[in-house]
């Protein structure tokens, strides 16, 4: 599935190619900042701005021989720059190049994630209120509880991307940050007017302090909000496939006319979107928990967490863009059965309104204990025996007493049970 994913552009975002020219941004913008200032020739700065190149197998190649990607980089822009790129890296430390670079990715890869919660959500919002008032059965501990609606449902799942959308600004613009502090932090070869000066030429804001690297409390707040994001979309699978059994059959994920679902059993049309989502999120879940361990790093940085990020940053970015792509679709394309809401809700004839009931009869004066007995009583026969409750509570004396006929079809009426949708609507979506 994942080698059919329409985005390609995310896994550009994460080449190597990608990677250096990131890296060749941050020498540029060092060279033209520190060539102001007066600490480099301009001449210099206009020839690794001008010249400034790299050839990718080149690097390669060097990097086999020195084991260091950063010196390789360097010595492969050298070669194309000549005798003024004595003049390149000045002042820097390898993690100044890679840190800040690797915001610059971050940043853009957060732009097209931003883009996919915000197509989601539109999606969401636009099958919420075509379901608004399209009853189905709530249910608690996957038993049958109280009326709710489709659309609630999927409001429900809106509100909740709206908060992952608000944690995931935060998190894209916590890592909006560079550093040109040097190898351990202390500015000693560079100004702070320089360094800030570097970073907001490349539209970064600047690490207040660092080490020899941005400390990644940062990354891991970013990688947990990418997980938090993959379980809601884990959530939303999860119930469309429960909705899918055949038991149930309220709601299924679009199966095209050519479609196969078993080689066996011709019969079959299997919830596979829904199950590469909830797989997939367990992926980027555990990207989290990695993103968590680099944290702790030795002194002033040790290297553990950079073979870590060389994974899970591709990775959960990569997972996340393609799991919002295929949610988005998912919901879109939703085939919904309100008649088969209709008849489950009302397959346990009347059960799911003994709480009101229970509620009229304490409020027509009989203690609460007492009508809890007298319903749980008829509710149980009903369950056991497939009776129908409705009709059992009517024949009961004791209720009969408390509550007229009508009181009693007041009890089990739906739209008592959901007259509060709209509210709930507007709280949710404002005024539509």
């Amino acid at each position: 599935m994942i080698a059919r994913y329409t985005r390609p552009e995310m896994g550009r975002i994460w080449s190597d190619e990608n990677k250096f020219r990131m890296w060749l941004k941050v020498e540029v913008a060092a060279s033209e900042t520190l060539a102001e200032s007066g600490l480099v020739p301009k001449s210099a700065a206009k020839a690794i701005r001008e010249r400034g190149d790299f050839d990718l197998a080149r690097i390669q190649s060097l990097e086999a021989e020195v084991k260091h990607d950063v010196i390789a980089f360097t010595t492969a822009v050298a070669e194309k720059i000549g005798e003024e790129s004595r003049w390149l890296h000045f002042g820097l430390t390898s993690n100044d190049v890679v840190d800040t670079a690797q915001a610059l990715q971050i940043h853009e890869a957060s732009a097209r994630i931003r883009s996919d919660l915000e197509k989601l959500r539109e999606v969401l919002k636009r099958r919420a209120l075509e379901f608004q008032h399209t009853p189905i059965v709530g249910r608690t501990h996957g038993i049958h509880a109280e009326p709710t609606t489709f659309g609630l449902k999927l409001a429900n799942w809106y509100s909740e991307m709206g908060r992952n959308i608000a944690r995931f600004v935060m998190a894209a613009e916590d890592m909006r940050v560079g550093k040109i502090s040097g190898a351990v932090g202390t500015l000693a070869h560079l100004s702070p007017e320089q360094e800030e000066k570097i970073c907001a030429r490349l539209g970064l804001k600047t690490a207040a302090i660092s080490s020899q690297v941005i400390q990644r409390d940062r990354h891991a707040f970013y990688l947990a909000t990418l997980a938090v994001i993959a379980s809601t979309l884990d959530k939303m699978a999860t119930e469309i496939r429960h909705l899918q059994r055949t038991e149930v059959r309220e709601a299924e994920e679009y199966f095209s006319d050519k479609q196969k679902g078993s080689s066996a059993m011709p019969h079959k049309r299997n919830p596979v979107t829904c199950e590469q989502i909830s797989g997939l999120a367990r992926v980027v879940r555990s990207n989290a928990q990695a993103a968590l361990e680099d944290v702790a790093l030795w002194h002033e940085r040790d290297i553990s967490h950079s073979s870590v990020e060389r994974v899970i940053l591709p990775d959960s970015t990569i997972l996340i863009d393609y799991l919002l792509q295929k949610t988005t679709s998912l919901i879109d394309t939703l085939v919904v059965y309100p008649e088969r809401m209709k008849s489950n809700l009302e397959s346990t004839g009347g059960l799911i309104f003994s709480g009101q009931l229970l509620l009229d009869l304490a409020e027509a004066g009989m203690m609460r204990e007492d009508a809890y007995r007298l319903v749980q009583k008829h509710a149980m026969e009903a369950w056991r025996n497939g009776s129908n409750f409705r009709e059992l509570v009517k024949t009961d004396a004791e209720i009969g007493a408390k509550l007229s006929g009508t009181q009693i079809d007041r009890a089990f009426d739906l739209n008592r049970q959901l007259r509060n949708v709209d509210t709930i609507f507007e709280r949710v979506f404002g005024k539509t």
